[in-house]
């Protein structure tokens, strides 16, 4: 059986849904702009946060705020627009929010052409960063409707974001692959078991996306989930990008399969990088508009350092050069001295960096051999690895304590701990990095380990080489939970699956300055 949105109920999900229109010469809910999309809240700090949602034509976005679920008192924000020309998104910084504070706000349009015609209002709401050491809680995880896994009512829709839902974390950090633009879905997929998986489906999934439109809708198409919409409208989101955004394993010297009629790298990047900031609620860069690397801080016990591993790396090359240059750009020399800077001037507790990639994983990049990650295979530093020893040795000097790493990408769970003493690069102090993924997406794994910074694999939760590209449906879908302890300082680390069952957990100690 065949799932389909029409185009109408694609534009107006649930979320969007307009009640009874209170102007009488106006008959029907669809002659009013509609919220089609959920909204949604990110980037969130002591002091404000950024609320988006998306219309149904041109008009203005009206948004409310309070400190309490009644509205009492909500303070009413200058209009913005939201026009064709951002596929009718909008987004606002909202600023001078009280710290520790749940916010709630609501949105509506305004239709442009007929000032008199508003929509219905959507709510959502965020809790602030705090201002004292109270305990801090957040999920993460990437990877989301890859390898033509979409959304299937009768799985449970995106079931792995009711779950994260119920823990009530703080934010969510999104590790990536947020879209996968570069995989079709198709109505329907016959599994191992003979039982057939059934899509929702939308026109412009059946190809690879190509043009503005097409990213556009891979967005969209996650937000008719209503397990998503749920979650968006109450968690925050800390957005970042890896390849899928654009199509896998996308570097400059990305040489694009049959399917893609549009020939040019450098366009599909730029189109996908638009939709990609059209459809999250993240803070723009004065200095450079449309940048994904950041540093948000979450009161005194954490900053978190958004990476971007995607928009500055060199060629998808052999990854064996010994002096650093070009050819091993993954971060590039700004963000690395950005990063140096931000973890230098932190006083946070707790300095999570969120790389998109796992340091020490090797992933290929066929059919020429490349290295698609930071790791080149067992042996002493080169390549893309030059960066993560020169980060690595200034966090030693410095010195920079309790730092950890977060990523997602290879679609298993692990946690890895990597020890100087079985590192083939030894000048730094330990520390751990842990994986989660996918949201929902194929399950894949595990991955061969690189022995240059001596990582030890303390966890994995992998299907094994023999049973690769899981569906959502066999539960082995995963996400991380972080719980600071405001009192201690402790972190607690705990990898989860799409049940909430806790597979694995550990509890971080802080070391003082």
């Amino acid at each position: 059986m065949k799932i389909k949105l029409s185009r109408r109920r694609f534009l107006t999900t649930s979320a969007g849904v307009l009640g009874a229109v209170a102007m009488p010469h106006l008959s029907r809910a669809a002659d009013r702009p509609a919220v089609t999309h959920g909204v949604q809240s990110g980037d969130v700090s002591v002091d404000g946060g950024v609320v988006w949602a998306r219309t149904d034509r041109p008009a203005q976005m009206l948004v409310e705020v309070a400190t309490t679920e009644s509205f009492k008192n909500a303070r009413a924000l200058p209009p913005i627009a939201a026009l064709p020309e951002s596929d009718f998104t909008a987004k606002m910084l909202i600023e001078n929010l009280p710290g520790g504070q749940d916010i709630f706000y609501r949105i509506r349009f305004r239709d442009l052409s007929h000032g008199a015609i508003e929509g219905e209002s959507v709510v959502g709401r965020f809790r602030t960063a705090p201002a004292d050491r109270r305990d801090v809680s957040f999920v993460w995880g990437g990877d989301v409707a890859g390898q033509g896994w979409g959304i299937n009512p009768d799985d449970g829709g995106m079931f792995s974001f009711a779950t994260m839902r119920k823990h009530r974390p703080d934010f969510f950090l999104h590790s990536g692959d947020t879209i996968y633009a570069d995989g079709p879905i198709q109505p329907e997929v016959k599994l191992a078991d003979g039982k057939i998986w059934k899509n929702v489906t939308i026109p412009e999934k059946a190809k690879v996306a190509e043009t503005l439109d097409e990213y556009r809708a891979a967005h969209k198409y996650n937000l008719t989930d209503e397990n998503l919409r749920a979650f968006n409208a109450e968690v925050p989101i800390f957005a970042q990008w890896d390849d899928h955004e654009v199509t896998n394993n996308w570097s400059l010297s990305k040489e694009l399969p049959a399917a893609y009629k549009v020939r040019d790298i450098s366009l599909l990047a730029a189109r996908g990088a638009r939709a990609f900031h059209e459809m999250y609620p993240m803070r723009e860069s004065i200095h450079e508009p449309g940048r994904v690397y950041r540093q948000i801080s979450y009161g005194p016990h954490l900053d978190v350092f958004m990476l971007d591993e995607r928009s500055y790396r060199g060629p998808n090359g052999p990854n064996l050069e010994t002096e650093y240059g070009p050819a091993s750009y993954f971060l590039g020399p700004d963000q690395i001295a950005w990063l140096k800077r931000g973890l230098l001037n932190s006083r946070a507790t707790w300095k999570v960096i969120a790389s998109d990639m796992p340091l020490s994983l090797v992933v290929s990049d066929t059919p020429k051999g490349g290295s698609e990650a930071f790791a080149q295979g067992d042996g002493p530093v080169r390549g893309r690895e030059l960066e993560i020893a020169d980060i690595l040795r200034f966090i030693k000097m410095a010195p920079i304590n309790n730092t950890v790493w977060l990523t997602a990408d290879v679609h298993y769970a692990a946690a890895h701990y990597y020890d100087p003493n079985k590192a083939q690069f030894q000048d730094f102090e330990p520390f751990w990095e842990f994986v989660s993924g996918p949201l929902h997406a194929g399950t894949f794994g595990p991955a061969p380990l690189d022995n240059t910074f001596g990582p030890e694999v303390r966890f994995v939760k992998a299907p094994g080489k023999d049973n690769q590209n899981l569906p959502p449906s066999a539960g082995m879908q995963f996400f991380g939970h972080v719980r600071i302890d405001g009192a201690s300082g402790q972190m607690i680390v705990t990898l989860r699956d799409r049940a909430d069952v806790a597979l694995w957990s550990t509890t971080l100690d802080p070391k003082s300055a």
